[in-house]
């Protein structure tokens, strides 16, 4: 039996009103919307509005136009960042960035544009003042300040709630990369002053793989990153200015976006609080049972409800690439080891090159997952003395 431990990466499995909802769509609704005006073409029409409703409605975003659909969280932050930022522009970020944000914001560098990478403490947590100060440092106040809501490698929460309100007293745009956090910890993007909002339907959020999303506040007009068909006034070769349909052309998947909704749903009648409690409870049985085995580094906040899902462990002179190997192979335990498509992360808290074994409990797991990990872990310290290369 497989017990899968990397909803970091992509939840598994989901709730079953996600499969349902994903092959009712194909079977009844496998047209395309905003192309024609038959009523199987305006019945999808109004599915795909309903869940630009339901996110709106999720993130407290006032104007469900704003919602803008995408294959994934680093086509959103694209879209973002490229939209909106030009030659001589200045982003504040930090060292803590999945590649999904430092690669595009490497590309704008190579491009004109200033790149200032806030440090953060051995924890993996920025600095408010710090980012303050970055964003109003001589040589001009920031354009944006562009990061993560929650560390896809430790799990720490940066204080989005403290920037947020910040940013919009100073004039300068937040864009916030909710991957990891969405359907996971509150998001308000009013109360929090978020302007661009990244996230992934694929994660927290239980959509299908293939979903993903960029809420923009009142005003936030980003240019096009994709040119094409968009369903209206087909005459003109420029993208339209309305939203959402500046930022989307080609046609939806509109399967996927019934399940993401499904997935959404479910997120809400379960309760963010109830999700937080059942991920922090498996976090902190994990945590207290490593804290017993000799060897063991845990990287990040030393207390879970300080985390979001994902924990980062290393095992002393042991290979993190054959522990994760071992757990697969001998126990059928899912984990993800390496860098976590983060270097600057790992960079930050000393794991450099190897990186780390993260487990990253789902809703579907449970405290008799953890044992069969911690079980396992024991059993490979035992056995062998030490795994390294």
């Amino acid at each position: 039996m497989t017990i899968y431990l990397d909803n970091a990466a992509t939840t598994f499995p989901k709730p079953e009103a996600v499969y349902r909802a994903v092959d009712d769509t194909l079977r009844r609704l496998g047209v395309n919307p905003g192309r024609g005006s038959y009523q199987l073409v305006l019945e999808a029409g109004r599915l795909v509005y309903g869940v630009r409703e339901t996110v709106a409605d999720f993130f407290n975003l006032s104007d469900p136009t704003g919602v803008v659909f995408t294959a994934n969280a680093t086509e959103a932050i694209n879209l973002a960042l490229f939209g909106l930022l030009q030659s001589g522009d200045t982003v504040v970020t930090t060292t803590m960035e999945h590649n999904a944000l430092s690669r595009p914001l490497h590309a704008l560098a190579e491009r004109g544009v200033e790149v200032r990478k806030v440090p953060v403490d051995n924890t993996g947590l920025v600095s408010t003042v710090d980012i303050r100060q970055a964003a109003t440092a001589s040589g001009g106040k920031a354009r944006m300040i562009a990061l993560s809501h929650c560390s896809n490698v430790t799990g720490t929460i940066q204080p989005v709630e403290e920037i947020g309100p910040w940013c919009r007293r100073e004039g300068i745009l937040l864009l916030v990369d909710a991957a990891q956090s969405a359907g996971l910890l509150p998001i308000d993007m009013q109360a929090m002053g978020i302007d661009l909002l990244a996230a992934a339907g694929h994660k927290s959020l239980l959509g299908p793989p293939g979903t993903g999303l960029l809420c923009l506040a009142e005003g936030v007009l980003p240019q096009p990153l994709f040119y094409g068909g968009t369903g209206g006034n087909s005459l003109s070769p420029t993208m339209p200015e309305e939203l959402p349909e500046r930022l989307e052309c080609g046609t939806l998947n509109t399967p996927a976006l019934a399940g993401l909704q499904a997935g959404i749903e479910h997120v809400r009648d379960m309760g963010l609080e109830g999700v937080r409690k059942h991920k922090s409870a498996l976090l902190t049985q994990l945590i207290d049972g490593l804290r017993t085995l000799p060897g063991v580094h845990i990287y990040g906040p030393a207390q879970a409800e300080y985390q979001g899902g994902a924990l980062s462990f290393t095992l002393a002179d042991h290979d993190p690439a054959e522990v994760g190997y071992r757990l697969d192979e001998e126990y059928g335990i899912c984990v993800r080891t390496g860098l976590h498509c983060a270097p600057d992360a790992h960079h930050s808290i000393g794991t450099l090159p190897g990186g780390t074994i993260r487990v990253s409990p789902g809703l579907f797991n449970s405290a008799t997952d953890i044992d069969a990990l911690l079980g396992a872990v024991t059993r490979l310290l035992q056995r062998v003395p030490s795994l390294s290369v």
